[in-house]
């Protein structure tokens, strides 16, 4: 079996094209330093909001880091994505308090508002919706965080209302 090799001017997963000359700075700052791999990941999702295949083909290259240790740090740690997110990532808490509350109501009732299922972004990439381990609110269970705002003691209903005003604050 062949493997095509990615070109750095290839579009992004999100059909987006991404300038892979913003990852220079990064990595003329770790290139060669121990423990270089996560800031390079970071720093590459800092800049795009995830890190495509063209952005590890650069790193791997320009680093002499094997793709393969990359995917494997990338794939381990819950930080780092590989495919686009939206503008506001929903997080719902499942840890043992919240699930005990019924965070799988939350879920449910916002995966069908946003027609994503738990892990995607909608369309517009407006909003990611994931469930998270545990945000350490348990005393507000269930809750959810969405940017830096927390929002406890929720129904279903409560969270699709927060979800739509969030997305009717951002059309004015």
């Amino acid at each position: 079996m062949r493997i095509a090799r990615i070109n750095t001017s290839e579009t992004a997963a999100n059909g987006d094209e991404q300038d892979l000359r913003l990852l220079d700075p990064i990595i003329a700052k770790h290139k060669g330093k121990k423990g270089n791999l996560i800031p390079l990941l970071q720093g590459a999702q800092e800049l795009y909001g995830f890190i495509s295949k063209a952005a590890f083909d650069k790193l791997s290259r320009e680093t002499g880091i094997p793709l393969s240790d990359m995917f494997g740090v990338a794939t381990f740690y819950a930080q780092f994505r590989m495919s686009p997110v939206g503008k506001n990532i929903i997080k719902v808490c499942h840890g043992t308090a919240c699930h005990v509350q019924n965070a799988v109501e939350i879920t449910e009732s916002l995966e069908e508002m946003l027609k994503v299922k738990d892990g995607e972004t909608t369309e517009d990439r407006f909003f990611t919706l994931e469930s998270v381990a545990c945000l350490g609110c348990c005393s507000l269970a269930p809750v959810m965080m969405i940017g830096d705002q927390t929002y406890g003691k929720l129904t279903g209903n409560e969270a699709v209302k927060i979800v739509k005003n969030i997305r009717l604050a951002d059309k004015n």
